[in-house]
């Protein structure tokens, strides 16, 4: 589930930022997409993750900033002989809450 519906609406989407961007490594992703677009596998070879992460791991990441809002599905690529590759882009560099309005500022 991406928000907890019992919040209200401003609260619901601080919510949604802050479990998005407490983490480091979601922070690492956002800098190596940047302003252009990374697949799933070039963000995993460009931040090294082998070691430390599974691609599964990856995607659970990936999967928490789309849910923000933060990254989205820019495409998907062609693989020869295999599944087509997500590519990622950030859907937002800026994020402005207005805490005296009821909606959101991108």
């Amino acid at each position: 589930m991406c928000q907890n519906p019992d919040l209200p609406g401003p609260l619901r989407r601080i919510q949604r930022y802050i479990r998005a961007l407490h983490c480091p490594t979601r922070w690492d992703i956002i800098r190596c997409i940047g302003t252009g677009e990374k697949s799933t596998k070039e963000i995993y070879e460009q931040l090294r993750l082998g070691e430390e992460m599974s691609p599964a791991g990856l995607y659970y990441h990936l999967s928490a900033l789309k849910c923000a809002g933060i990254i989205e599905l820019a495409f998907y690529r062609e693989v020869k002989g295999g599944t087509p590759e997500k590519v990622w882009k950030l859907k937002t560099s800026r994020i402005v809450i207005d805490l005296l309005e009821e909606k959101e500022v991108e």
